[in-house]
Formats: C-alpha cells, structure tokens, sequence
C-alpha cells in the first residue's frame, strides 16, 4: 500500500517542512520590503548569489530603475540593498528546493510504480501547482516594477493562496499515508468543519489584502477602529462593492469581521460534534488552541504597531490553523481504502 514505509513518509514530511518554511521566509520578505530587490526572474542562472562586487552593483543598478527605489528607497546604500536582497534570494532558493525535494522522489515513486491512482493524481495536481505558483510569484513581482512601488495586493493574496492551497493538499497526504483513498465522506459533524476550512482560507486572503495594502496601519486599536466597532469612514453601503477591496479601512475591517465569523463557526462545530459524537474531543481542542493562539497574536500585531515577527508568527498560526482543521477532518471523514477497511 502507498506510503506505508517511512520514505514515504519522511519525504511528505520534508516537503511540508520546507514548505512551510518557504511561506515564512516569503512572508517576511514582504514585511521587510524585499520582494523587489530582485528585478529580474532567472530559473536557472539566479541560483547563485552575486559572487564578487561588480555583480552587486549590476544588481544594485537595477534595481535602482524601479519605482520603489526612485520614490522611496533613493537614499539606500550597496550595504542596505544586500539586506532586502538576501531575503528574496533565500525565498526563491527555498522555492526552488521546495520543488525539488518534491518532484524527484515523486518521479522515482512513480516508475517503481508506488503511487496509487488518487495519490497520483493529486500529486501531480500539486506538481502543476507548483509551476504555476513560480509564474504567480514573477506575476505579482512584475505588478511592482512599473508604476507601483508595492506589488498588487490582489496578486499578493493570490501567491500565498496557492501556497497554502498547495501545503493543504501535501498535508492531506502525509495524514493520509497509509491509505490509497482520500476522498472525504461527508458528515454531520465534518460538514460544519469544512465550513470551517473554507471560512480560514477566506481569511488568509484577506490578511494578504492587509498585509498588501499596509492596511494594519489605518486603525491600531481593538475591539473598535479608533472609537468605533465599524470606523467613521466605512460607508455600509458600500461594503460589499468591489472597490472597497482596494480601500485600507474596508480590507481591515472584513479581516476583523472573518476573525469573529470563525469564532462563531468553530462554536458551532464544537456543539455540533458533542451531538453527533463523530470527532474526538481532543481534536476539536487542538483547534480551539489554533483559534486562540491566532487572536492572541492578531490583536497583539495589530496593537504593536505590527511588529514584523509578531505579524509572521500570525501567519504561522493561520496554517497551524488548518493543520488542526484538516487533522479533524480526517478523523471524522471515516475514510476507507480501497479493501473497504476503515481507517
């Protein structure tokens, strides 16, 4: 049966890790303004770094060209632009063993013929994710090299939506390694969880909108936005129109409102499974942890000033979040292999 030996394992393991990792790095490449310090994108000769001091300053000379230098950074020194460099040089490294560390034992797993069909779908499914993400990633750096001195937010949200979509589905198959079939049995009790998940993923999204737009920096107060629950200049007739995505207050208030929404979301799983009894307590306090440690680290983010390792550790806890939930899943989905024997 696939996975049932510990290759399998440890390589879904590493990827996960690395994987993880790669968001995290990502993520303070964009909380420290790095993301643009590399202007150019070179799948194969941006392995190596800039080696000797004339290949810093070519560096250094383009990205002098863009908008973010010309308007913002026009003061920074050679030793300055070393700092943002070595972020993005590190993430896109990152990626690209990422990457690797994936597709080659896959490719050997297949021609030994140790993949069975779900498994293999799905692992090419996270194969061509990962080519598209290397195209998504240019495409939201290239959104910042022109007349902006950020990239597009909407890009941004979209990069790190594939990101955690492709780490949703890799941690999917290491719970999964020692069944042949992944597809879930809808319940009563998961049903609400599922809601739950797709309610996270909404969130995240919205948290790269923040994140995008520095929209954190509008309103450093909780629970009101400076002295009201919904700021002053938040129109509700206006809340639901798509501009308002491009509007700091708006993206910061519908982050808010997502956080309290999942609140009462997990609530209703919790009540729901104590009815049903489908789910082990356990897994729904793994969440309410996850939960908790979120809001924790959201408000106190946001009261920091966003304080860039409090802002990463939030990211962190946004796919500590889905762990648990997809974790509860499995548990509740009551999975059965391809012999007919249940997990």
């Amino acid at each position: 049966m696939f996975y049932q030996n510990k290759v399998h394992l440890y390589w879904l393991l590493s990827c996960c890790v690395t994987l993880l990792l790669l968001i995290i790095v990502g993520g303070l490449t964009r909380l420290t303004d790095s993301g643009l310090s590399i202007t150019n994108w070179e799948i194969f000769t941006g392995i190596l770094p800039p080696l000797n001091q004339q290949t810093w300053l070519d560096y250094f000379e383009l990205y002098k060209q863009i908008p973010e230098y010309k308007l913002i950074n026009y003061n920074m020194s050679l030793s300055e632009f070393k700092i943002i460099f070595w972020w993005e040089y590190a993430h896109r490294i990152l990626a690209r063993l990422t990457v690797i560390l994936f597709i080659v034992p896959m490719i050997f797993f297949i021609f030994n013929k140790q993949i069975r069909y779900q498994k293999l779908i799905l692992s090419l499914i996270i194969c061509f994710l990962f080519f598209l993400q290397g195209f998504i990633g240019w495409y939201m750096v290239k959104s910042g090299l022109v007349k902006n001195v950020d990239v597009s937010h909407f890009r941004l949200a979209m990069h790190l939506f594939t990101a955690i979509i492709i780490y949703s589905l890799l941690f999917w198959l290491l719970i999964n390694h020692q069944n042949s079939y992944l597809l879930i049995k809808i319940n009563k009790s998961n049903l609400s969880l599922m809601i739950l998940l797709l309610a996270t993923y909404m969130q995240i999204i919205f948290g790269a909108f923040v994140s995008g737009l520095d929209a954190g920096l509008i309103y450093q107060t909780w629970p009101l936005m400076n002295e009201s629950f919904i700021a002053d200049d938040i129109n509700l007739y206006s809340i639901f129109s798509l501009e308002s995505l491009n509007n700091h207050s708006y993206v910061q208030f519908y982050h808010r409102i997502l956080a309290y929404l999942i609140c009462i979301i997990f609530v209703f799983s919790y009540f729901n499974n104590r009815k049903h009894k489908n789910i082990p307590v356990k897994y729904f306090n793994y969440i309410f942890l996850a939960v908790l440690f979120q809001i924790i680290l959201g408000i106190s983010t946001l009261l920091s000033g966003l304080n860039i390792y409090l802002a990463s550790l939030h990211q962190i806890g946004s796919i500590l979040l889905i762990s648990t939930i997809l974790i509860a899943i499995y548990r509740s989905s009551n999975l059965i292999d391809n012999n007919g024997v249940k997990d």
